[in-house]
């Protein structure tokens, strides 16, 4: 007579259920890297940057280059507004930077008494702001403004943006996919490519300076 001996049990199908949450954890983590630290998608839901983004394209914004390079003229930057408007990030152009003098005057920008060249500009001429025409950008900050002039509340509005408050710099337009385009910065003749003052690129730690410069106005000069 043969004695029976047992088979080895298979483990296969518990192997299976911990390659699978093992992939989910780690493509979660992946995800969660990039989108904080790399790059992330953003919608555009406001009508500001016309027309150069039109509501409900998608872009992506660059997260990391900004960490060892500062933002430059012309870029088109994702940042929180100032306190009490937080509920979505704007979406503008960068135009002054720390250090430059920017007058609006004659329905025109002027940069260190540089017209700028603005081809994107739609929606009529640049508007003066309600407390001056003419600011210097502190340190750390940048000046911004919406491509729809007359359809924007930026730097005119709100001040200066802190660069603590900046989410990353757009760089594709990929969604829909008809409109797919790398957005390039524009060049600016006779405007330095840099602002007079250098700033720091890893910004203010200390929150009271930074909330105080949120709520920083526009002061003539």
């Amino acid at each position: 007579m043969r004695l029976y001996t047992p088979g080895p049990v298979s483990k296969r199908p518990l192997g299976c259920l911990f390659e699978v949450v093992e992939t989910l954890v780690l493509t979660v983590v992946i995800f969660l890297v990039i989108q904080n630290f790399v790059a992330q998608p953003y919608r555009i839901e406001q009508q500001s940057m016309e027309q150069t983004l039109e509501p409900g394209q998608y872009v992506l914004i660059d997260k990391l280059s900004p960490r060892w390079a500062n933002y430059g003229r012309g870029d088109i930057i994702v940042f929180w507004p100032p306190e009490g408007q937080r509920d979505v990030p704007f979406i503008k152009r960068v135009i002054g930077l720390p250090g430059d003098r920017v007058d609006i005057r004659d329905g025109a920008v002027y940069v260190n008494a540089v017209r700028l060249e603005e081809p994107y500009v739609f929606g009529g001429p640049t508007e003066q702001a309600a407390a001056g025409n003419s600011v210097v950008v502190p340190p750390d900050s940048y000046f911004a403004l919406g491509d729809h002039r007359s359809d924007s509340t930026d730097s005119r509005v709100f001040g200066f943006v802190h660069r603590t408050d900046v989410i990353g710099r757009a760089v594709v337009r990929y969604w829909p996919i008809s409109s797919f385009k790398i957005i390039e910065t524009p060049a600016y003749p006779g405007v330095s490519v840099a602002g007079p003052s250098e700033h720091v690129i890893d910004g203010d730690s200390d929150p009271g300076r930074r909330a105080a410069r949120q709520r920083q106005s526009l002061r003539p000069v």
